[in-house]
């Protein structure tokens, strides 16, 4: 019943996400407190691994969650879980498609799910930052400044650098800093 509860979690994300794999997040911060299939923190590693990893990173995050949680047969349900609804979608669309599409109503109601996608993904950003910077007010020492200075000096190394270096030196440089600094 577990695993089949989870392919249902995993199947109304991808239902409901609409704007890729960081409109996933607030339904992983919801799983995260609702379910013991991971936590908030392995949720910050879920998005480290999945942004530098090549792959959509809601799926990516969906298959380490479902390999976390029941191995590799959790892996592959949640993965096909997250996916179906768009492969559902998708077809069901194109099918439709040629008939609807100088309808009035279809463009604006993908007009509304423009702002739509945009909130998700900037609710997911600020969940994103709050996480990396470990805020937690209620701390002693709600927020790292370790964290904080790490990612002004590779903000910076980016400004002058970023066009002329690549990605995977600063996602290295964040390890790096990372292990060093104990973050």
């Amino acid at each position: 019943m577990t695993i089949l509860l989870m392919c249902l979690e995993f199947f109304k994300t991808g239902l409901l996400s609409v704007g890729g794999g960081l409109a996933t997040l607030p339904f992983l911060y919801e799983m995260a407190d609702r379910y013991p299939w991971f936590t908030r923190a392995q949720l910050g590693d879920m998005i480290a691994v999945s942004e530098s990893t090549p792959g959509p990173m809601g799926v990516n995050m969906a298959t380490y969650a479902g390999y976390t949680a029941f191995g590799v047969p959790g892996a592959v349900l949640a993965t096909f879980s997250l996916v179906l609804p768009s492969i559902l979608v998708i077809l069901i669309v194109s099918r439709f498609l040629q008939r609807f599409q100088d309808s009035v109503l279809v463009k604006r109601i993908l007009s509304g799910l423009r702002p739509a996608s945009v909130g998700l993904i900037a609710a997911a950003g600020f969940g994103i930052l709050k996480l990396a910077l470990q805020i937690d007010p209620g701390a002693d020492m709600w927020i790292s400044w370790k964290a904080l200075g790490t990612g002004l000096v590779l903000a910076g190394l980016y400004a002058v650098f970023g066009k002329k270096a690549h990605p995977i030196l600063f996602i290295g440089l964040g390890a790096a800093a990372g292990l060093v600094m104990g973050l």
